[in-house]
């Protein structure tokens, strides 16, 4: 059984994994990086923010409101379910990037009269390929068990996952199915809890060395780039995160306590 120690590094590494795969901001000309700040982050105001005034068109995606979570929760129905998992998908091979400009987006089944609405998650070559099929972009990269509706409301009601997902680990002490059905009460649906806590698990193994010296680290280092627990999360863990979850944090364009280069980010606004 793992100690409720190892849970809790493997937890606070968890925050970073609903992002990407860079330890380092690349030299992108922004000033300032991406995220929201808290007492945790280690970066002021002035070094991360909610907007990328860089590179091209300023993105500052707005601020959701209760309304739109709630519709997101109760106004959508998918059609299709996705299957709980039925293995550990650290267990299998390595997974394939995406390719460039793949998307994944909600395709409307239904007029919108109908309550809620049925939709369907579809995975498109491109935004252009995505919208021709009457679909809206709900985050770059290809669908997956965290791709839904209410996942996003998730994701964007909790914009600092590391307390309620170490409380998790913590409280179900090595116990996977505790863990998934804690995951499940911060809002997740059971596939994506699993593969959270499937994550959570990886990375205690993976990482627990390097966390154990971080506990209290903020997220990041002075200089921008991550503390050493969430880069090393974000190496062994992060990949088959991403394939299996689909949606993360950056690639859906919300702003998170963890800040990231604007260049790492999706100019993504949530409209459906």
């Amino acid at each position: 059984m793992r100690s409720s120690l190892t849970l809790v590094l493997a937890a606070v590494a968890l925050s970073a994994t609903a992002c990407g795969s860079s330890a380092t901001p690349p030299a992108d000309g922004c000033t300032a990086l991406f995220g929201r700040p808290n007492g945790s982050t280690g970066l002021t105001s002035a070094q991360c923010a909610p907007s990328c005034t860089c590179n091209g068109p300023t993105f500052a995606p707005p601020v959701y409101g209760e309304t739109f979570l709630a519709s997101l929760e109760t106004g959508w129905t998918l059609s299709t379910p996705y299957a709980p998992l039925a293995s550990d998908p650290y267990r299998g091979p390595a997974p394939t990037p995406d390719a460039d400009g793949t998307v994944c987006a909600v395709v409307p089944e239904a007029s919108a009269t109908a309550s809620p609405r049925p939709y369907r998650l579809e995975t498109f070559a491109s935004a252009a390929a995505a919208q021709a099929a009457g679909g809206t972009v709900t985050h770059f990269g290809h669908c997956g068990v965290c791709s839904t509706l209410p996942n996003l409301a998730v994701y964007i009601r909790h914009e600092d996952l590391t307390a309620p997902v170490r409380a998790c680990g913590v409280g179900s002490f090595g116990n996977f199915d505790r863990d998934v059905a804690c995951l499940m009460d911060l809002g997740f649906d059971l596939p994506c809890a699993q593969i959270w806590a499937y994550n959570t698990g990886h990375t205690s193994s993976a990482c627990g060395s390097i966390c154990m010296a971080l506990l209290d680290a903020p997220y990041n280092n002075p200089d921008g780039s991550l503390n050493a627990c969430l880069a090393c999360d974000e190496q062994q863990s992060g990949p088959v995160f991403k394939a299996v979850a689909g949606r993360t944090r950056r690639n859906s364009g919300l702003a998170n306590a963890i800040c990231r280069p604007c260049s790492e980010v999706q100019p993504l606004v949530h409209a459906y």
